[in-house]
């Protein structure tokens, strides 16, 4: 049976409803250590999920330039590839002001000072700045639109050579996510896959 819209709390809402009810997530990437800060109303709050694990571990990071996390949720991957590449510049946006609220918590967690927070719907809390990367892990649950409108307007915020890296699941999306990066960019590519994920990449040319 489907749900009212109203009768679930989408970590993809502006301001949620429930509780703050904070969490610690301990973890590893790449063989460091990170710790994050989580809560009710945020994607993914007990655990690291294997999408986004998977585009962590693979990430393909330029050596310096900026850096876009799109909907990044209480930050790792953003953390993650400003910890990885010091000479980055990673900047990371949410619409959900929890979530922006953790990010900024967890920069200081995990000591990294070439990243910050900007909160806003999609691209528009960026609309100033070029990428030559942006990675996401989309918010499914805000339908396809948002993960369309992800993809479709990453070129307008993208240098040349610049490269969009995306999780999809495999058997859910990932024809249709194929369809919109061929749309956008001409070109797609898959940089890694398990556990029925897989990271997608397009590059600008």
């Amino acid at each position: 049976m489907n749900k009212k819209a109203s009768d679930v709390d989408h970590y993809f809402s502006e301001k949620p409803k429930s509780h703050t009810k904070l969490g610690l997530v301990q973890t590893c990437f790449r063989g460091r250590p990170f710790e994050f800060l989580t809560s009710s109303g945020i994607f993914s709050k007990n655990r690291i999920d294997l999408g986004t694990r998977l585009l962590i571990e693979c990430m393909s990071l330029p050596a310096a330039g900026y850096i876009l996390d799109i909907g990044c949720g209480y930050g790792p991957v953003g953390i993650a590839a400003a910890t990885f590449r010091p000479d980055l510049h990673v900047v990371m946006t949410d619409v959900n002001h929890r979530a922006a609220w953790l990010a900024e918590q967890n920069i200081e967690r995990n000591h990294v000072d070439n990243i910050e927070v900007r909160r806003g719907n999609l691209y528009e809390p960026v609309k100033d700045l070029v990428f030559n990367c942006v990675l996401s892990n989309p918010p499914i649950s805000a339908g396809m639109e948002t993960v369309k409108a992800i993809i479709n307007e990453a070129p307008k915020h993208i240098s040349k050579n610049g490269v969009l890296q995306m999780v999809a699941r495999s058997k859910v999306a990932g024809k249709r996510f194929r369809g919109f990066f061929e749309e956008s960019f001409g070109n797609i590519d898959v940089l890694a896959r398990e556990s029925g994920y897989r990271v997608l990449v397009s590059q600008k040319e």
